[in-house]
């Protein structure tokens, strides 16, 4: 009888010592993001994870959108950093990709890379070796948000060409409504409202032009849109100069304008802070009827593995589970912002008509193209379109003073 009891309890504690074992065997993740306005959704993605995966746990860490790029890239340079980061793409990619920090990615450690568009994966893929560092996790689109209520209201409709969009804003002012609640205080807003408002202006075959060398950005093309931006801007925000990106988003939300020049992923920020809003999009009004209406898009980044992580197949199961259509699905009708993935199911009715748009669009150029190199073009185009739009130069000073910047480094314009 003591023989049996001595047997169950040397068993028991036998038990106890595999399951603290076990739990000792648990691995954590961390999970680095400057996506702060998504914490709930990542929160919420994690515990599906885990419940798929009990483990493996995942920390999800968030840092101020202005600080993360030199966070993050000081804590990899030391041998440290999080085990999966959620990474900026194109030259953002290039600069923590290019030392060696990143984990490179295929379709044998990510089968899902093959859920994903080539464009999307361009876009996480390292020029000077040709590989994937990072899964894509949207794809974001510069158009027109408007107020359908004031549209009706007033009895306005979308409108198609640059002419219409005079117009409109010209009623609009008449009735003493801000036809844009736009300021350009705030530097890279002025980049996507060129994005938002010129892009059928300027159109696929420019983008194919700049990019052969066989045009640069003093051609007419450019300076003629840049033009148009100057004439609209006096339906702006009042006193837009001065008015900063918050600023303009406030106005916008309160009811107080009728429409946003801007980036797709502002609907949803729209209606977290006015639920009350019926919000529509439409795309950047062509120059004459019968042109293409294009919007500009772009790859917003990714997820990626530090390639010095002792966790490496965790966080590959972790980047994996992030690639599948069901994240993506999740992702774009939870955020309202477009998953790359293909496959997902889209609910949100003003997703399903970024989507739609996004079939007949063009480059976010500067961030596509020439966001590389120093001095970028993004900032060659924020900096000099808003000294335009102040009245401190005219479209043709910006134009040859952007194009003057990338010319030092893109050799198509050195010619």
């Amino acid at each position: 009888m003591k023989l049996t009891r001595r047997i169950l309890m040397g068993a028991a504690a036998g038990s106890f010592l595999l399951s603290g074992t076990a739990a000792m065997a648990q691995t954590e993740l961390t999970f680095w993001s400057w996506r702060q306005e998504d914490k709930a959704f990542y929160q919420d993605v994690i515990k599906k994870f885990q419940a798929k995966e009990p483990g493996i746990t995942v920390k999800f860490e968030t840092y101020a959108p202005e600080n993360y790029q030199t966070i993050l890239s000081t804590a990899l340079a030391a041998g440290r950093g999080p085990d999966v980061i959620q990474v900026r793409a194109y030259g953002n990619l290039e600069t923590i990709a290019t030392p060696g920090y990143l984990l490179a990615l295929d379709k044998q450690n990510v089968p899902e890379l093959a859920n994903f568009p080539e464009a999307a994966l361009a876009a996480e893929t390292l020029r000077s070796d040709g590989k994937v560092y990072a899964v894509p996790f949207a794809m974001q689109a510069q158009l027109v948000v408007y107020n359908k209520k004031i549209f009706k209201d007033n009895g306005l409709n979308p409108p198609k060409t640059w002419d219409e969009m005079m117009t409109l804003a010209q009623a609009l002012k008449a009735k003493n409504i801000n036809p844009f609640s736009n300021g350009t205080a705030t530097a890279w807003q002025n980049e996507t409202i060129v994005g938002g408002l010129l892009s059928s202006m300027l159109g696929k075959d420019f983008e194919a032009d700049i990019v052969s060398g066989k045009a640069n950005f003093t051609d007419p093309r450019f300076v003629s849109a840049l033009a148009k931006l100057k004439d609209i801007s006096q339906y702006f925000s009042p006193n837009f100069i001065g008015v900063d990106y918050p600023s303009s988003q406030q106005l916008f939300v309160a009811g107080r304008a009728a429409m946003f020049a801007g980036g797709s992923y502002e609907v949803a920020n729209f209606k977290n802070q006015n639920p009350t809003l019926d919000l529509g999009v439409f795309p950047a009004p062509v120059l004459k009827a019968g042109d293409q209406a294009l919007i500009a898009t772009y790859y917003d980044g990714g997820y990626a593995v530090n390639a010095k992580t002792e966790k490496k197949d965790a966080a590959l199961k972790f980047v994996r589970f992030l690639a599948t259509p069901e994240y993506g699905t999740a992702f774009t009708n939870t955020l309202k912002n477009l998953s790359p993935i293909k496959g997902i199911k889209i609910e949100d009715p003003i997703t399903q008509d970024v989507a739609k748009l996004a079939e007949n669009s063009m480059s976010y150029l500067m961030l596509v193209r020439f966001r590389y190199q120093e001095p970028s073009g993004s900032v060659l185009l924020q900096s000099n379109v808003q000294k335009m739009l102040a009245g401190q130069q005219t479209p043709e000073q910006a134009a040859a003073e952007i194009n003057k910047g990338i010319a030092t480094y893109y050799k198509p314009f050195q010619k």
